[in-house]
């Protein structure tokens, strides 16, 4: 995602130190330039998401968490309340009949197995999950911190999409070269997502991955080529109705460098999250009980990593967010719309790819964000009874409707900022549509219905 940074774990026992000194874990990438140029198995890994607490031999309560981890921690059920998704779950709306595509780097060979504990601990019936191997996928090396890297994103991702659509297929796609900053990796991916549209395989795709504009080759010279020129699957996605989603980012309104060995100190976004034909999902801080009620409002994820947001430098201003212009200006604005991500508030994962460090962990970040939206557009799909396709046209029309219309189920977010722990000078939660959540949330009963009536195939 935008800011690569390492997912160093802690172990059981000094998971509550890792928790005191989150910033210094969060922000250290890892070694090696994250330039096309370097091996991608010594670049920078363009993933987001923190897991700072694992090998926990099961999932707590929020005050056990509080207590031991000094970080709120919440499951599905609770998520499942918070989303208000219990309601579309009573008539029926689980996801059935839809199918999220996930794409990462080397994947999990235990992605299957993970899902089946995580949905057993919590009376969720699991599903397949189906692996199609792109390229020549190395054999999986526990010892390689890039493979377990990538394995922890696939576990969150498909963990997170099953979380809030039980009923959903899901087809992970492993990739064989690592996706970096710059443009390693992205063409394997970018070819994959193409012939899984080809082959009619996925109504919604979820990406949790991202590289900084900046450090495509030509960006500094003002050609965009390198960028646009791999846009060819999303455009593909738009004309068989697919709905493509990408994580805004954790490094609020900066990111890495090109070296990979520091941040810019301006304002930049990343790549595909600022591409008009993408859906941009931003982070969120939850603030629930044990029940997964509030006890306050939604507040902008900006803890160990703040939600990505700003204006694109490549692309400008797309006519769906003519409606926000006197925010966005003349660019392409990120991000769309958010859902959880902070780390303090992060969710319960099981994985077991790494046979010397095996249990529950607690995980944030938009790669977080991304998997639980896919899972709302398989809804989505489901109660309309087709695909929606590129849904910004009519995430924006609901925008409009939804300050003085609550059944849009938009619910804004106006708490907080995504400054970022560089020094770069984010942007501010205020009333309506901002660059650090978007348009705000969503209260699912009611966007569900709303965006399947909302979305026209063109």
């Amino acid at each position: 995602m935008r800011i690569a940074r390492t997912r160093r774990r802690a172990t059981a026992t000094t998971a509550a130190t890792a928790a005191l000194t989150v910033v210094a874990l969060a922000t250290t990438p890892l070694a090696g330039t994250g330039t096309a140029a370097v091996p991608h198995t010594k670049a920078v890994p363009a993933i987001a998401g923190h897991q700072l607490v694992h090998g926990v031999g099961s999932p707590l309560s929020i005050a056990e968490c509080r207590a031991k981890f000094k970080l709120a921690c919440y499951n599905p059920l609770q998520y499942r309340t918070a989303y208000n998704l219990n309601a579309l779950y009573r008539k029926g709306i689980t996801g059935k009949g839809r199918t999220i595509v996930i794409v990462d780097s080397f994947g999990s060979p235990t992605v299957q197995h993970d899902l089946d504990v995580y949905s057993k601990q919590f009376g969720i019936p699991s599903t397949k999950v189906n692996v199609v191997k792109w390229g020549n996928v190395p054999a999986f090396d526990p010892k390689n911190p890039d493979m377990t890297g990538w394995a922890g994103e696939t576990t969150l991702d498909v963990e997170m999409a099953h979380a809030v659509a039980p009923d959903a297929k899901i087809v992970l796609v492993e990739t064989a070269v690592a996706e970096t900053e710059g443009t390693t990796g992205l063409p394997e991916m970018m070819d994959a997502e193409k012939a899984m549209i080809d082959r009619g395989v996925g109504d919604v795709i979820t990406q949790s991955f991202g590289a900084t504009e900046n450090t495509f080759p030509g960006f500094d010279k003002g050609d965009f080529s390198s960028i646009k020129n791999l846009r060819y699957a999303f455009k593909e996605a738009a004309k068989k109705h697919v709905t493509v989603l990408a994580s805004s980012g954790d490094g609020g309104a900066t990111d890495n460098t090109a070296d990979g060995k520091g941040f810019y100190k301006e304002r930049v976004n990343s790549w595909p999250s600022s591409d008009p034909l993408v859906t941009s999902i931003g982070g969120t801080q939850l603030h629930l009980d044990d029940k997964g009620q509030r006890t306050k409002p939604d507040s902008v994820y900006n803890d160990h990593g703040a939600g990505g947001g700003g204006q694109s430098h490549v692309f400008t201003r797309p006519a769906f967010q003519n409606v926000v212009k006197s925010t966005v200006g003349d660019r392409r604005g990120t991000p769309d719309i958010s859902m959880a991500a902070a780390v303090d508030g992060g969710a319960w994962i099981y994985s077991s790819y790494d046979p010397t460090d095996i249990g529950w962990g607690i995980t944030g970040g938009t790669s977080e964000a991304s998997p639980l939206f896919s899972g709302i557009v398989a809804l989505a799909d489901q109660a309309a009874g087709r695909r929606l396709g590129h849904i910004n046209d009519a995430l924006y029309t609901l925008y409009q409707r939804s300050a003085h219309d609550t059944s849009t189920g938009i619910v804004d977010v106006n708490d907080g900022t995504n400054n970022s722990y560089e020094g770069v000078t984010g942007y501010t939660a205020v009333n309506g549509y901002d660059m650090a959540t978007g348009v705000g949330t969503v209260d699912a009963a009611r966007f569900v219905p709303a965006l399947a009536r909302a979305s026209h195939r063109g």
